[in-house]
């Protein structure tokens, strides 16, 4: 169960991190890349921020989540920059990637039909035989 503060710091980092993260990407030359923070979960001691971002195209993802990763340092001083008024503690930021929407679409393109496992097997994982 979160806490009304660790929410109120989630949605405080997660509000800076998308212009501060769309705002890399635009002026990295990265046009047409969308970069999204889908959500925020701080842990309990307020020390760690886990950051779950969705990217699209769904290609470029884990590429740009790892650039993020290295640039952590400076997307970090960023943040407390913006949020010194609000937060004491900048919390450390870890960046994952949120593959659910992936995962929706993956399921919205078996329920249409275009992937049928029925007419083409090989979409089936190989079922080990114990």
């Amino acid at each position: 169960m979160e806490s009304n503060r660790q929410k109120k710091i989630a949605s405080v980092l997660q509000q800076d991190l998308v212009d501060v993260l769309q705002g890399a990407a635009t002026q990295g030359g990265m046009k047409g890349i969308i970069i999204s923070v889908t959500k925020v979960k701080v842990t309990v001691d307020l020390s760690i921020a886990k950051v779950y971002l969705s990217i699209f195209p769904n290609d470029k993802g884990k590429e740009l989540v790892e650039g993020i990763k290295d640039n952590s340092a400076f997307i970090k001083h960023e943040i407390s920059q913006r949020t010194r008024h609000q937060l004491r503690r900048m919390p450390q930021l870890d960046f994952f990637l949120d593959d659910s929407l992936e995962y929706i679409d993956n399921i919205d393109k078996s329920l249409k039909g275009s992937e049928d496992p029925i007419k083409n097997p090989d979409l089936l994982d190989k079922r080990k035989k114990s």
